[in-house]
């Protein structure tokens, strides 16, 4: 488990008028959320690679990009190459994971696979022995703001289990109505990384309010 609880705050839920500013009041954040969604594998279409490459610019903040795109094989390399800390791609998209994470890591990121609310975990125990990170999928993917779904933390309590018994090294991540009202259940369940939208920008005080996050989760994994 992650020496502390990771907050990513998701720029999905900032202004897209001010960006840098938004991801500027973050700072002390394990990594920066980027959702990057392509209107086919999700009906939302936001933003792409000419957005994470100005970023990167602008903040020091690891970059968590997560691909809700078809056809990952073709495109997430491009975030790698720029500079991307992580990149995610979806396990019901990609034609060949395994080869995937591998060039991902060629191209000098951290691999991540993402699993939808209704995807199980056993059929891809295989393919997650070459990824760094597994990220859970608490709502559909396609929107912010959506309602946490608690039914997804079997997978989370499997994965950790996983982790901590030495059968995958990975660091397991939650994305989906992580607030301070739902924390607490995801760090029980063993979440290292915690992305949050509207609970960090919907505060007065973003950076405030991913500190408060944190040690709530903290306190509960004591």
């Amino acid at each position: 488990m992650a020496s502390k609880p990771m907050i990513a705050p998701s720029i999905l839920s900032a202004d897209f008028a001010r960006l840098a500013d938004e991801v500027a009041a973050v700072e002390g954040s394990d990594w920066i959320h980027v959702d990057v969604m392509d209107a086919h594998f999700v009906p939302n279409l936001t933003l792409g690679l000419p957005v994470v490459k100005s970023l990167l610019k602008v903040t020091d903040i690891p970059l968590d990009c997560h691909l809700m795109i078809e056809n990952p094989d073709k495109w997430a390399i491009g975030y790698a190459e720029a500079g991307a800390y992580n990149v995610t791609v979806h396990v019901e998209a990609a034609a060949d994971p395994i080869a995937l994470a591998k060039n991902l890591h060629a191209a000098g990121a951290k691999a991540g696979l993402s699993i939808k609310p209704g995807t199980p975990l056993e059929p891809h125990l295989e393919t997650l022995k070459h990824y760094d990170t597994l990220l859970v999928m608490s709502v559909e993917p396609g929107f912010g703001g959506q309602s946490f779904m608690a039914e997804v933390l079997d997978k989370v309590r499997a994965a950790r289990n996983l982790v901590d018994t030495g059968h995958l090294k990975l660091l397991v991540e939650i994305d989906g109505g992580i607030n301070a009202d739902t924390i607490e259940q995801a760090a029980e369940a063993g979440v290292d990384c915690f992305v949050a939208g509207s609970a960090v920008y919907g505060a007065d005080d973003p950076g405030k309010a991913v500190q408060a996050l944190r040690e709530q989760a903290d306190a509960v994994r004591g």
